[in-house]
């Protein structure tokens, strides 16, 4: 039986699909920005979960959030930078998530829900990783 909203669905696609690019390209391009004013003091923050070589981790971390928010706001190499920024945030989950550490001042509840909400996000990045390109995309 055929869904009564797929034709509307159909016809938002497109619109559909750059708003999700979009929203999702500034979920990481803004952080990304914000890392570099305030990059001491997310060394330091990285260094308090035991992030490994925080610093040169950082320092890939920048680009990657600002360049794979932009590529994928731009529609450039969406799948390729949906691909890597899945990645770095599952790595991000593990390291800065970690609920089930004890950190001074840190609230298990509030970083269970930065967890699962990551997991939501790593899903989406997944399934557009996963997609097949229209003819002609990038």
């Amino acid at each position: 039986m055929n869904n009564p909203l797929n034709p509307l669905i159909d016809r938002l696609s497109r619109p559909m699909d750059l708003t999700g690019r979009v929203l999702l390209g500034l979920y990481f391009a803004v952080p990304g920005l914000m890392k570099i004013t305030g990059f001491a003091s997310t060394v330091a923050y990285m260094e308090l979960h035991k992030v490994p070589f925080a610093l040169p981790v950082l320092l890939l971390t920048i680009p990657l959030q600002v360049g794979g928010g932009l590529a994928l706001m731009a529609n450039w190499n969406a799948r390729t930078a949906a691909f890597l920024l899945a990645g770095m945030t599952l790595l991000i989950n593990l390291f800065m998530h970690d609920f089930w550490n004890d950190y001074p001042g840190g609230d298990r509840q509030h970083e269970m829900q930065n967890f699962i909400k990551n997991l939501g996000i790593f899903a989406g990045l997944l399934l557009l990783a996963a997609r097949r390109p229209a003819a002609g995309a990038r």
